[in-house]
């Protein structure tokens, strides 16, 4: 059962995850997707809460959370189309679309009603939040949002055309307009998704896909027509990088159309070559061609073959052009590096690397510590000697050097994980070589430097959620605790912060605090040089969110602490310690007195006015507690007055008779 549960909630959180990352929805859904993601993602603490329950949970609950992961399922594939689907189609379908989400929503609200929370150990912020979701869902269940009238109609209108009537130009017009289909590249993608949903069908695709087809064919030659200077460079009103727009991005320079990718439009990270000549983003590149296509986007010549050749000029100037505007040039990201064939590491340094591997591999201590400090250096030089190290098979002989009993080399090969581990692959490489045990080892007992190191690969490593787990059940924790109460001023920074990453699970706050680290905390809020109150405040905060950790907290006397921050500290802090307070005043009067007594009441009142967004909703939450509270000890003075006057008759009674 237990086995049962685990597997259950991980698979759930797994879920959550993945509509999580689904960044941006189709004009036509964006309304509807956009709340049923953000519903969804509120439940990822009523998961983990429940994964962390040691008692049995009732059957009755197991078999709603398996209907519920169904229906998540169902969700995540409706929630992944509408990011990724035929705009006409999502359009056209609009009934059919609309009866799914509705279907979708009952599913979800029904299995999450058949839970039984009164009888499961969580706490009492999760199961309002839970409750909050279950009336938003009962609400979206009763409510049918009407879809674009004026768009169906237009759609339909030139739909129901053969393919050689005239169209109205003025809809072709509103169509662009209002599907977002003004650029080459959107026609592009429009036409790839369509293409997919061919590929996909079974047999014959029918009749519906072929007029979609026409449908956007009308669409592309109407735009080209219509602007017959049009570059997918110039489209700036139809993007889909699923990426807000901050005000640091509205003032940044214009990024020469040259260094764009002519597929995302974005800064290319990675440029590379194809047979044509033109250059494209590679995971964009790549992406086109796993689709099936042969042609080059741009300019829809056959390819000769797929080879992708690296663009260093052009990645060269990118990079110039970002340092002469002060824009941090862009990181190319890992999971799009070429295999051991093609890798872009120069032959000079491949066979360098093996000729470290050898040494590392050697039994002499010397050759292994000189071996590990080299690959220590080239892994930190760049992203593509982290590629090359790691697949010549690096990972697993540094794992084996962190049980040499010899510090420099420990040292050394725990700080040669760390840098390769910035490469996202890594990660995986490093947790699969069984590498914790190894870094858990070292922190505990390796010098200074390697037990910073190892805090800091331990964060780096934790940066993905299942590994969270993982560390956390290998005995990470109590080291780390232990390195930010005795650790240099680096060491605290970098054991807090892998805390805190590793806090983020809610199975392993239990653990942070049954390691000793809240009065730990608690004393770097109150030394002298005040170098660590941002990260003690932030641990407090996500272990105050925790049954143990808000009664080890509570413990510790820490309200007027608490209270001197929210009155005088940073927004960030004053932010944290109002969350903090707001836990421990939670069901516990004595702490809402005392903070009342303290004069909380006007920091928090100016933090409703001038804090940051979450800062202003705790103070608001606090204030509320407060105002309830004054009014039931202004009900029970009453009370106690009334009594004491209905009793006064009786006593002047008595004393008359007598």
């Amino acid at each position: 059962m237990e086995e049962e549960k685990a597997g259950l909630t991980a698979k759930l959180i797994e879920l959550v995850n993945e509509i999580s990352g689904i960044s941006e929805f189709r004009c036509t859904v964006k309304k509807q997707y956009c709340n049923l993601a953000r519903r969804l993602k509120l439940l990822t603490p009523m998961f983990e809460e429940i994964s962390d329950i040691k008692e049995a949970v009732p059957e009755s609950s197991l078999k709603a959370l398996v209907s519920f992961k169904a229906g998540l399922q169902s969700a995540k594939d409706m929630l992944k189309f509408g990011s990724e689907g035929s705009k006409i189609y999502l359009a056209l379908e609009r009934e059919h679309i609309m009866n799914k989400f509705q279907e979708v929503t009952v599913q979800l609200e029904q299995a999450l009603s058949g839970i039984s929370y009164e009888k499961l150990d969580i706490s009492d912020e999760v199961k309002e939040q839970v409750e909050l979701v279950l009336s938003q869902f009962r609400r979206a269940k009763g409510r049918v949002d009407t879809p674009e009238d004026e768009l169906y109609e237009d759609l339909l209108s030139v739909y129901e055309k053969s393919s050689n009537a005239a169209t109205d130009p003025a809809v072709l017009r509103r169509l662009v307009e209002r599907l977002q289909l003004s650029g080459i590249d959107d026609l592009m993608q429009e036409s790839l998704t369509l293409h997919e949903m061919v590929s996909a069908s079974v047999g014959d695709p029918g009749q519906r896909i072929e007029k979609m087809s026409m449908l956007l064919r009308k669409i592309k030659d109407f735009v080209q027509i219509d602007n017959p200077d049009i570059d997918s460079s110039r489209d700036k009103s139809s993007r889909r990088t699923g990426q807000a727009c901050t005000e640091q991005s509205l003032k940044a320079p214009v990024i020469p159309d040259d260094f764009r990718c002519p597929i995302s439009l974005e800064l290319m990270r990675d440029p590379v070559i194809v047979a044509t000549g033109q250059t494209y983003e590679r995971s964009c590149i790549e992406k086109w061609l796993e689709a099936g296509n042969n042609t080059c986007p741009k300019t829809q010549q056959t390819l000769a073959g797929t080879t992708r050749t690296p663009n260093y000029v052009l990645r060269s100037l990118i990079a110039q052009w970002c340092e002469a505007n002060g824009i941090e040039p862009p990181k190319r990201p890992c999971d799009s590096q070429p295999s051991k064939k093609t890798s872009v590491c120069s032959p000079v340094d491949r066979s360098k690397i093996e000729t470290l591997l050898c040494k590392l591999a050697s039994v002499n201590h010397e050759d292994q510590q000189t071996a590990a400090g080299e690959i220590r250096l080239l892994a930190k030089r760049n992203a593509d000697n982290r590629v090359a190290i790691a697949e010549a098979g690096a990972i697993p002989l540094l794992v084996n050097l962190l049980s040499i009993p010899d510090s420099r080399i420990q040292e050394h090969a725990v700080t040669a994980l760390l840098n390769l581990s910035i490469c996202e692959d890594n990660k995986g490489r490093i947790i699969s070589s069984d590498a914790v045990p190894g870094i858990v080892s070292v922190l505990k007992r390796g010098s200074m430097e390697a037990r910073e190191n190892s805090a800091a690969t331990l964060f780096s490593l934790s940066v993905v959620d299942e590994n969270k787990v993982t560390i956390g059940a290998l005995g990470a924790i109590p080291p780390l605790v232990t390195l930010l109460s005795e650790g240099t001023q680096r060491g605290k920074k970098d054991a807090a912060t892998a805390l805190f990453n590793l806090c983020i699970y809610q199975g392993n706050k239990g653990k942070a605090v049954r390691a000793g680290v809240v009065p730990i905390l608690i004393r770097l809020l109150t030394e002298p040089q005040g170098s660590m109150v941002d990260e003690a405040l932030v641990m407090l905060a996500i272990l105050a969110s925790h049954s143990e950790g808000k009664a080890v907290i509570g413990s510790a006397m820490v309200v007027p602490l608490l209270v001197d921050v929210i009155a005088n500290g940073t927004p960030r802090n004053r932010e944290n310690a109002a969350t903090v307070l707001v836990h421990l005043c939670s069901g516990d009067q004595q702490n809402l007195v005392e903070a009342q007594e303290l004069g909380v009441m006007a920091p928090l009142l100016d933090l409703v006015q001038n804090g940051t967004e979450r800062g202003r909703r705790k103070a608001t939450q606090l204030l509320e507690k407060m105002n309830r509270f004054v009014e039931q000890q202004k009900q029970v003075k009453a009370r106690t007055q009334t009594q004491n006057q209905l009793s006064l008759p009786s006593s002047s009674s008595t004393a008359l008779s007598s």
